[in-house]
């Protein structure tokens, strides 16, 4: 008897996927939703308790506003009735429903936590004999989940309001060792991660050019991320960005998302043709991209090396088009040498090991991740830290310094929370 079995299973085809699965998967979807709503709305019940009818009436409809209208809005999106919307309008309704449910988790993680203490003390006193305890929930605990849940829809409500377009300024003075004299406070001008593809609006983006000019420049330097993944993101912007002035001219390079690495192509030759676009949009704007090269600037009769790479990470799972070594042929006799690399990640990986006359190196790509606590001179802060090492501000090891911009502007969440878009002012000074 043949006991062999066919283990290879057939492919889920179209009419499968768009009958059954995606049905099943809003289901499901819906019914976790309605169950961590109905988790949440314990709170809410518990902490109205007593109040007038209308008061009320105006808490429970307020609460279970949110799931109607995500359910509405799953069902109208399964149903392709959300196509051809406006980009922007897109945004925000996600970001609406990210903050609500964000706030709800937490909601209902302090009602989880008190649920398990109730259950323990039900089961203890009901082992134990002992008589008169009270089970039903606390008004002080639906209070403190509320309150909880709070702090991040008001936060990040604020940061979605207020904070994208707040530009602020940064400014460090880098003393440097055996910097020329005629060298003595050059200025320099960082911006980095602009990702055009996600800003919502088109007029503030001019307050943050006129914030960069009025710093006059020696040197202006941009780390990278023009885009989220496509050229055309940018070309509303060509002429705001190709305002940026700087007397010796404005320096740039290219970031992870300048690839097209995160968008599915069609062909690869529209893969290639779309880092050429954004090649020459860089052109257009008057930046000169440096693709692992070098130019050698004379700035009061002394040569300045700008070094720029092409993305280089020490993650694995960023890929590597940066070639230092490339980058850094020809410069070896200018006294002063500053790199242009995306990914703070590059300085210890190979600038501190490799090149020490590179003095300093200017990098993005971290966006101090849009959340943290920044109190200068007492606290900085992001969750961040965790994962890069370096994440925004200065940095130094041993003559060596680094750069990390926190980016001037957004991914993902429209907004920034405690960690603001940034211009910087590096001024040199002699060590």
């Amino acid at each position: 008897m043949d006991f062999t079995f066919n283990t290879s299973l057939p492919k889920p085809d179209k009419e499968f996927f768009s009958t059954i699965y995606q049905p099943m998967r809003l289901l499901i979807t819906l019914l976790l939703v309605l169950l961590l709503d109905w988790y949440a709305f314990q709170a809410v019940r518990t902490l109205a308790n007593g109040w007038p009818t209308l008061l009320r009436t105006l808490a429970y409809s307020f609460h279970w506003l949110a799931p109607i209208a995500l359910a509405a809005w799953m069902l109208a999106s399964a149903n392709e009735m959300a196509d051809g919307v406006n980009k922007n309008f897109l945004t925000v309704i996600r970001t609406l429903f990210f903050i609500i449910y964000i706030s709800k988790i937490l909601v209902v993680s302090v009602l989880f936590i008190d649920d398990l203490r109730r259950v323990a003390l039900v089961a203890y006193n009901h082992f134990a004999g002992t008589a008169g305890y009270n089970a039903s929930r606390s008004r002080f605990v639906a209070q403190m989940s509320l309150f909880m849940g709070g702090i991040p829809f008001v936060s990040l409500l604020y940061g979605m309001i207020r904070n994208p377009y707040r530009y602020t300024l940064f400014k460090e003075v880098v003393h440097v060792k055996n910097l020329p004299k005629a060298l003595d406070g050059l200025r320099i001008v960082q911006i980095s991660d602009i990702h055009s593809g996600s800003f919502l609006l088109k007029e503030p983006v001019e307050n943050a050019i006129r914030l960069i000019n009025q710093q006059k420049a020696d040197l202006v330097f941009f780390t990278g991320d023009l885009v989220n993944s496509i050229a055309k993101e940018v070309e509303p912007f060509i002429d705001i960005f190709g305002g940026i002035k700087a007397k010796h001219g404005v320096y740039s390079v290219l970031g992870n998302h300048d690839y097209g690495d995160y968008h599915r192509w069609d062909r690869p030759e529209d893969k290639e043709q779309n880092l050429e676009d954004l090649k020459n949009a860089h052109r257009q704007m008057g930046w000169d991209l440096l693709l692992n090269e070098n130019r050698l600037v004379e700035v009061n009769g002394e040569k300045v090396a700008v070094l720029g790479v092409e993305n280089y990470s020490a993650h694995p799972r960023f890929p590597k088009y940066g070639d230092l070594k490339k980058a850094y042929e020809g410069s070896e006799e200018a006294p002063l040498k500053l790199l242009l690399s995306h990914d703070p990640t590059h300085w210890e990986d190979q600038v501190t090991k490799d090149y020490s006359d590179i003095t300093l190196t200017f990098s993005g790509h971290t966006h101090g991740m849009q959340f943290g606590v920044e109190i200068p001179g007492w606290i900085k802060w992001s969750p961040i830290k965790y994962v890069y090492k370096n994440w925004a501000g200065l940095y130094r090891e041993k003559d060596q310094y680094l750069y990390v911009n926190r980016g001037l502007g957004y991914l993902g969440y429209p907004g920034r929370v405690g960690i603001l878009p940034e211009v910087t002012v590096v001024e040199l000074r002699h060590a």
